[in-house]
């Protein structure tokens, strides 16, 4: 799996989003092409430049539930856009 960090600061946490509840949910893509896609979205709406970085998929999904830290996984079925300053995902 791929997860999205801010380039030159990977080791200060990933790419996530608030949901309905303000919780972080951290976005989990399958596919690295996915994963660079919403980057470059990202970035193109001011963000800074962001680095795709791959993951073990059992231990990140272990760590997120040992944690209790929300996650969805992005399939190549879905779709998926940056949400605006107000959105709830």
């Amino acid at each position: 799996m791929f997860i999205l960090t801010i380039s030159g600061r990977e080791d200060e946490g990933a790419y996530s989003v608030v949901n309905e509840d303000g919780d972080q949910v951290l976005y989990l893509f399958e596919e690295e092409d996915d994963a660079a896609r919403f980057a470059m979205m990202l970035e193109e709406d001011d963000y800074p430049e962001m680095h795709v970085m791959e993951i073990d998929d059992d231990l990140l999904v272990s760590v997120c539930e040992m944690h209790g830290h929300e996650y969805v996984i992005i399939t190549p079925n879905d779709i998926v856009i940056p949400p605006k300053e107000n959105d709830i995902v």
